[in-house]
This record gives structure tokens, C-alpha cells and sequence, in this order.
């Protein structure tokens, strides 16, 4: 079996960039602005997430513009970890206009240019 493309993991991605997202479990949401087809971290990073919650690493991996109640930040999360967000509020995040345009029914697409 021939390894996946990064442009072919994307389109198979359950979330697509620009989609907004929440965690499962924990109280924050994002917009994904990259995929990593399966996981791309480091050892310590997924050794540092306690065994009984720790993702398969065979399943791709959303970078997201994330925040919660009181921040905002980059984060790293499994597909099984995620579900769509289809609130409409728009995210604060401050890099996401640094990348993302708002489209008028409040989804994210990517600007053209932008870095990531």
C-alpha cells in the first residue's frame, strides 16, 4: 500500500481547513487551519496525555487557531477528539484574520497569500 499524499489525507480529513470545531471533551473550539494525516508530534508530547485518554496515533491530526472561556492558543487534536462546531459565533482567536477571511454565512476561508 503506497503512502498517502498530504494533499490526498487532507480531502480524506473528516474537517477540512477553515471548518470550526470543538474538543469532545474539554471546553474549547477552533478553526482548523492544518492536517497532519496522522500524528506529527513528539513522543513526550503524546506520552504527556494520561494512557486512559491517549489518541491511536493512525488518524489525522487537526492544527487549530483554539480558545476557550479564558485564552486563546494553538492547538493539537485527534480527529476521534473532535466535532464539528455549527454555533455560528465567531472565534476571537487573533491569528485567524492573519490567515482566514470570514465568509458571510460565518464559515472560515483561507486568504489568499496567507503563510500556513
Amino acid at each position: 500500500m503506497e503512502p498517502m499524499s498530504r494533499e490526498r489525507a487532507i480531502r480524506e480529513a473528516k474537517f477540512g481547513l477553515g471548518q470550526v470545531v470543538r474538543h469532545r471533551i474539554y471546553p474549547f473550539r477552533g478553526v482548523v487551519f492544518d492536517v497532519d494525516p496522522e500524528f506529527s508530534n513528539t513522543e513526550e508530547w503524546w506520552l504527556a496525555i494520561p494512557a486512559e485518554m491517549r489518541p491511536r496515533k493512525d488518524q489525522p491530526f487537526y492544527h487549530l487557531l483554539a480558545e476557550n472561556q479564558d485564552s486563546e492558543y494553538v492547538a493539537y487534536v485527534s480527529e476521534q477528539n473532535l466535532l464539528p462546531d455549527d454555533t455560528g459565533t465567531p472565534l476571537r482567536h487573533p491569528q485567524i484574520q492573519e490567515i482566514f477571511d470570514r465568509t458571510p454565512d460565518g464559515s472560515y476561508q483561507r486568504r489568499p497569500g496567507s503563510a500556513h
